[in-house]
């Protein structure tokens, strides 16, 4: 075990054929770059460092892009990312001893992401985490005093990682309170684990071929709330009235979205 944090396997002759460097997990070191391909995943809860449901990827045309864990490497899923898209694939992810932050290729610093010029104390370590919420954020540990501080984050909005709720969960911010709530009709699956979503607390109907399902339901509105757009039929020039009698009147028919009167 170094004093970088690497753990290393050694051969007879001294050569090294395994080291903790090169298989992150969800913490980046100094001394420890993240190379094209590799990823970052998050921890499942700040208790229980199994895989998470978010990642950080170190793309091969020089783009670091966090998405959620189980999608596609593509724009939709992507909730952050630096925007370097076309620095080629030999850009990697550094972090010096002093804080700093930064993309490089095989002879230039291509971008800072933090300021840097932190203390260099043997009683300090940065790292770099990719947290449970989903977001990326630098830390100032101190051995002595066994304690962290942040000094850069990705976002100070936690509302930005895509699926922290789960699925029919969605995210509020009230008042700095940031917290998970179910859509009316749902309940946590799980309390106290927002990102294993939510599920129906009553059993839905058989959807019966051209019966009016306004007999069963009603329509509750979540107001300024953002969705995903996954529109199936886009009904032009109505009202939300006529919107919600239009879905009550389709037995298909789950949930509308009302925006801006479209």
């Amino acid at each position: 075990m170094l004093d970088t944090g690497n753990f290393v396997l050694y051969d007879s002759d001294h050569n090294v054929i395994w080291q903790r460097f090169d298989n992150p997990t969800n913490t980046l070191l100094p001394g420890q770059p993240i190379s094209a391909g590799q990823e970052l995943f998050s921890s499942a809860s700040e208790a229980d460092d199994s895989f998470g449901i978010f990642r950080l990827q170190m793309q091969h045309d020089g783009n670091i892009v966090q998405y959620p864990f189980d999608t596609e490497n593509s724009a939709p899923y992507a909730y952050y990312a630096t925007g370097t898209y076309r620095a080629g694939n030999n850009v990697t992810l550094n972090l010096d001893d002093d804080g700093l932050l930064y993309l490089h290729n095989s002879t230039n610093r291509l971008r800072n992401l933090t300021r840097g010029g932190y203390r260099r104390e043997r009683t300090i370590i940065y790292m770099l985490k990719i947290d449970a919420d989903g977001i990326l954020r630098v830390y100032s540990h101190s051995v002595n005093q066994q304690n962290s501080s942040v000094i850069w984050s990705s976002t100070d909005d936690r509302c930005i990682p895509k699926g922290i709720c789960g699925l029919y969960g969605f995210f509020s911010n009230i008042d700095d309170q940031a917290k998970c709530l179910c859509l009316p009709g749902f309940d946590f699956v799980m309390p106290g684990n927002w990102s294993v979503g939510c599920e129906r607390n009553f059993t839905a109907e058989t959807c019966r071929l051209k019966e009016n399902t306004s007999k069963y339901y009603d329509m509750r509105t979540v107001e300024n709330t953002v969705w995903e757009d996954s529109t199936c039929v886009v009904l032009g020039g109505t009202t939300k009235e006529d919107c919600e009698q239009a879905c009550l009147q389709d037995c298909n028919c789950e949930a509308a979205l009302f925006k801006d009167r479209m």
